[in-house]
């Protein structure tokens, strides 16, 4: 093989393994008490709703909402749902 027949395959290779590294989903965590009102992702833990989209108010810390990993607490968030009084 020639050199510019090596640099052809070693340019393939790279886009073709960036392409499948761009296919992977990124990580993410629900994330508690930061979705706005009608913008949370699936139901309540307490059982008060069953459907994404139905939070009454914004920052209900029984609501969740899916965040990049690592962001939820940044945010303000909690990772864990509150406990039941």
């Amino acid at each position: 093989m020639n050199n510019k027949a090596l640099i052809a395959v070693a340019l393939a290779s790279l886009v073709g393994s960036s392409a499948v590294m761009a296919a992977e989903p990124a990580k993410t965590e629900k994330c508690f008490g930061v979705s706005k009102a009608g913008q949370n992702d699936c139901a309540t833990k307490s059982g008060s709703h069953s459907c994404a989209g139905q939070a009454k108010k914004d920052n209900d810390p029984a609501e969740w909402k899916k965040v990049p990993a690592g962001s939820c607490e940044k945010m303000g968030g909690k990772l864990e749902a509150p406990k039941a009084s």
